[in-house]
């Protein structure tokens, strides 16, 4: 385990990545940025993050960035709804990694 894991609950961070965010936008990302796109949950952080790639994925991380995303205002005829609120991440590997998803075909 690199020294980053060691300072986090291993049982936390295996619940802190909730799914790869597939789109054509994070393909893109990527390609061209060596990024991964990841769904993780609302209280985590980038320390937090970047030990549970490390930690799933047996890859460095050269650094992460996170963003908030507004659930969008769905309507289901007079009533207003909304989805709610979720966290992405963008994490960058260190040149040379790569992480390969066991469900590509």
């Amino acid at each position: 385990m690199s020294e980053t894991t060691t300072k986090f609950n291993t049982e936390r961070l295996m619940l802190v990545l909730l799914a790869p965010q597939v789109s054509e936008k994070s393909t893109l990302v990527g390609e061209r940025n060596n990024q991964y796109v990841f769904r993780v949950t609302s209280d985590a952080t980038k320390p937090e993050i970047k030990a549970a790639v490390e930690l799933m994925f047996k890859k460095k991380v050269q650094s992460v960035q996170v963003l908030n995303v507004k659930g969008k205002e769905k309507r289901s005829g007079r009533t207003l709804g909304r989805r709610r609120n979720w966290k992405k991440a963008y994490v960058s590997l260190m040149p040379g990694e790569e992480i390969t998803y066991q469900g590509a075909d």
